[in-house]
């Protein structure tokens, strides 16, 4: 599938709809003296993978099959445009797997609820088409539905839902013990594929059905072997993130006027841009401070991979810069500088960046969240004090998503 992203103006219609931005900087701006003018500049640098979560499965034997009568349980989150696709062998056979239809398990209802319960219905039995099914000789024949076989028959599958966390249990139960079909299953794989605010990205995740088979499926289908599939699995998964528009201020004094750490939001505007990218009431609350000399705000919609926004400011000897930028695929996460910036700073200040928490919001796995602004969601309100954000969830360092430059 297409796996590049949008240009920045579709892409902020699918992500954050809720954006009502000012201009990029104050009036005054116009009337900067040349001599004092920066420029600030914030790129988005993470580099998009096709899955934001995976993993594997297995029975608890030697081998470790999963055997009739058997089940085992894997926890993934999601938000509302994601699906669940897994892979395990029908053991009792050449080369048949067990699948769902791309992109995977429906999650969500066309309303954005949860789907619980019973979701046998999803499951399918593939023909890889690289075995003969009676001699086992090799064959090169596209990837096809087997015919004449309930999968739902052999496979229970059901679904339990954490709302706090968006946190999915997936139970699958070997229910193939005494049919004509009886039959072990194989360790499996599981994925769910990463969501950029308009599509997935990989929306055919593992093999396409009606086309030649890959190793890493074949693997599974002919012999139960995950190995292959885990290390392109392990390589293609990662969180990713837009930006949301930039706000930055120019004051004077030792406090940064836009966050305090290890106090709680004082309402001033810093929520909004954690948890939906919205800049203006924070833009408008700094302007009224009296050590505040000017407020200027980078782009006008999300920072997808691979862009970039930047403003021009004016300072003066004694002044400092601040800065906050959305991690727009969370609850309410925000980029800023932990350490203060002079004025007359220029060059890479990306190492004086941190990720925080504002403590408004509980926190869900980032960019599979339901709560999030990137599924149109709005988080669960909580009242924490800003903190940084520490390792629950595997966030690339801070380098790896945005770079600051001043000119």
């Amino acid at each position: 599938m297409k796996k590049t992203f949008l240009k920045t103006a579709v892409f902020a219609a699918g992500i954050i709809t809720t954006f009502t931005l000012s201009s990029c900087s104050d009036s005054d701006n116009d009337m900067m003296n040349m001599s004092d003018q920066k420029t600030i500049t914030f790129e988005n640098v993470v580099t998009p993978k096709d899955f934001v979560e995976s993993g594997s499965f297995q029975g608890i034997g030697t081998p470790p099959i999963i055997k009739p009568g058997q089940s085992v349980s894997i926890k993934f989150s999601a938000g509302k445009a994601q699906s669940l696709m897994f892979a395990t062998m029908y053991g009792a056979s050449k080369d048949w797997f067990f699948a769902s239809k791309q992109p995977g398990i429906k999650l969500f209802d066309n309303n954005g609820n949860a789907i619980t319960g019973d979701v046998s219905s999803s499951v399918l039995l593939w023909d890889n088409g690289t075995k003969d099914n009676m001699t086992g000789q090799a064959e090169s024949k596209p990837i096809m539905q087997v015919p004449n076989v309930n999968a739902s028959q052999l496979m229970k599958l059901s679904l339990a839902y954490d709302d706090v966390k968006s946190e999915f249990t997936l139970t699958i139960t070997n229910t193939s013990g005494g049919s004509a079909n009886e039959t072990p299953f194989s360790p499996g794989v599981w994925a769910v594929s990463n969501y950029n605010g308009t599509q997935l990205l990989n929306s055919t995740p593992f093999f396409m059905p009606n086309a030649l088979s890959n190793p890493e499926i074949t693997d599974i289908a002919q012999m139960g072997d995950i190995a292959k599939m885990m290390t392109k699995l392990n390589a293609n998964t990662g969180i990713m993130t837009g930006l949301s528009p930039a706000l930055v201020v120019v004051y004077r004094g030792d406090k940064n006027p836009i966050y305090e750490l290890g106090k709680t939001d004082n309402g001033m505007g810093l929520k909004e841009i954690a948890q939906f990218g919205n800049v203006t009431k924070l833009q408008n609350s700094l302007k009224a401070l009296p050590n505040v000399k000017g407020v200027y705000v980078a782009g006008n919609a999300p920072v997808p991979p691979g862009n970039k926004i930047m403003t021009s400011f004016k300072t003066d000897p004694g002044d400092k810069i601040a800065y906050a930028t959305m991690f727009g695929f969370s609850n309410d996460w925000f980029y800023a500088n932990e350490q203060m910036i002079e004025a007359n700073t220029k060059g890479d200040i990306t190492s004086k960046t941190t990720l925080f928490d504002s403590g408004t919001g509980v926190d869900q796995y980032p960019g599979a969240g339901n709560r999030q602004a990137l599924f149109g969601g709005t988080p669960q309100s909580e009242n924490m004090v800003i903190s940084k954000v520490g390792t629950q969830y595997p966030v690339p360092a801070v380098q790896n998503v945005i770079k600051v430059t001043v000119n």
